[in-house]
């Protein structure tokens, strides 16, 4: 027995894009920019992912360009030849689930809206009828 899922996330290099195989069922496909390591060894490995069926035609409309996500599914590394005979590969997911964790724009606004709108200090309040038990 073996295990193979991959649990990754990242941002969305364009929109998702759904397609329909000649049985009818649906396709959507998105690729995903998955940052490694960080400072100058910080690398992107591009992942092609694919979602079947209804769920993924649901989905197409939030899965835009720089929207960030959570992917999990199943992973290979597809190998083949260019026109220039050059050996070629990439990695693609066949998603079991992806969730929505963010748009490129959603830090600022609200770091905006915080700059504009200070919260407001707020004393506790004491009850001065009380009796202190100490």
């Amino acid at each position: 027995m073996s295990l193979n899922v991959w649990c990754f996330t990242g941002r969305l290099g364009r929109d998702a894009e759904t397609r329909y195989l000649p049985a009818g069922t649906q396709v959507l496909e998105f690729s995903v920019a998955v940052d490694v390591g960080y400072g100058d060894k910080k690398n992107t490995i591009w992942t092609k992912c694919t979602l079947f069926g209804e769920r993924g035609g649901r989905l197409a409309q939030y899965l835009t360009k720089g929207t960030q996500v959570a992917v999990s599914g199943e992973v290979n590394l597809r190998e083949w030849q260019d026109r220039d005979g050059g050996k070629r590969s990439t990695l693609e997911v066949r998603v079991d689930k992806v969730d929505m964790i963010g748009k490129r724009d959603d830090a600022g606004p609200r770091q905006e809206q915080q700059k504009r709108d200070p919260p407001k200090p707020t004393a506790p309040s004491f009850d001065d009828d009380d009796d202190i038990p100490f």
